[in-house]
């Protein structure tokens, strides 16, 4: 991260940085380190597990100031936990494009592109990378996609369907991670509605199932129209339960 364009007017202490890379550290296992590194993570890293990175993120909260060191001490769990406490909304197209220009890994990719799909940028920066030649910046364009497609105020039905048919004609021809992305993004265009869901549904019976190789793991890319139709039955599921815990709060 560019420290000059983001860091806060009260700057996080050294104190506080160390305090927080101590308690990585101590969190991390060698067998984490070990897994990690099959999804592609590199050293220098701790191997904190993500249960864990979750109680250490908890009580920092929000804390931008606090994201950008982290991030400059170039260790992996670090970062990633850098990315869960920044500020969205003080991701610029600048600064997502430096912290890009670190990432060696889809794991940082997608962290990224969690934040930056929250951020003012989001738009500027997918289609920006979305063409890219390059595996991480197209697929850090394609995540934000998967992100964010279901907000009617960041992508209109028409870019979307365009999208479809770009992911129709070109998914075969991409870098390997990218079309991982782009298999995601067609899931999440298809949550869209159900205008949408017909054109997501015809690629998916030409492009499924996405050939994608995630190595030594046991990640899998999943089949769009099953994950879809899952999702929609567990949404109506959620639904469902909402409106009767309404219905009963109501009739007490």
């Amino acid at each position: 991260m560019v420290a000059g364009s983001i860091r806060l007017e009260v700057p996080t202490t050294m104190a506080k940085l160390e305090q927080v890379l101590a308690e990585l550290e101590a969190a991390g296992t060698a067998q984490n380190r070990k897994v990690y590194a099959r999804h592609g993570a590199a050293q220098p890293m701790f191997g904190v597990s993500y249960k864990e990175l979750g109680r250490i993120a908890k009580p920092l909260k929000t804390d931008h100031a606090l994201a950008v060191e982290l991030w400059d001490s170039g260790n992996h769990d670090a970062r990633v936990l850098a990315l869960r406490i920044a500020d969205p909304s003080a991701v610029t197209e600048e600064l997502a494009l430096d912290c890009l220009a670190d990432v060696n890994n889809y794991i940082l990719v997608e962290g990224l592109g969690k934040l930056v799909a929250q951020s003012p940028a989001a738009r500027t920066v997918s289609d920006q990378l979305r063409d890219h030649p390059q595996e991480w910046p197209a697929s850090l364009g394609w995540f934000i996609v998967a992100c964010s497609a279901e907000q009617p105020e960041l992508w209109t039905s028409d870019e979307l369907e365009a999208l479809v048919q770009q992911i129709n004609v070109e998914i075969d021809a991409r870098p390997n991670r990218v079309r991982h992305e782009m298999n995601g993004a067609l899931i999440a265009i298809g949550l869209r509605g159900d205008g949408l869901r017909s054109a997501v549904l015809a690629t998916a019976s030409q492009v499924c199932p996405v050939e994608v190789d995630h190595g030594e793991t046991g990640c899998k890319t999943p089949d769009v129209a099953p994950y879809i139709e899952r999702t929609l039955a567990r949404r109506a599921a959620q639904a469902a339960r909402r409106a009767e815990r309404a219905r009963a709060k109501a009739a007490a």
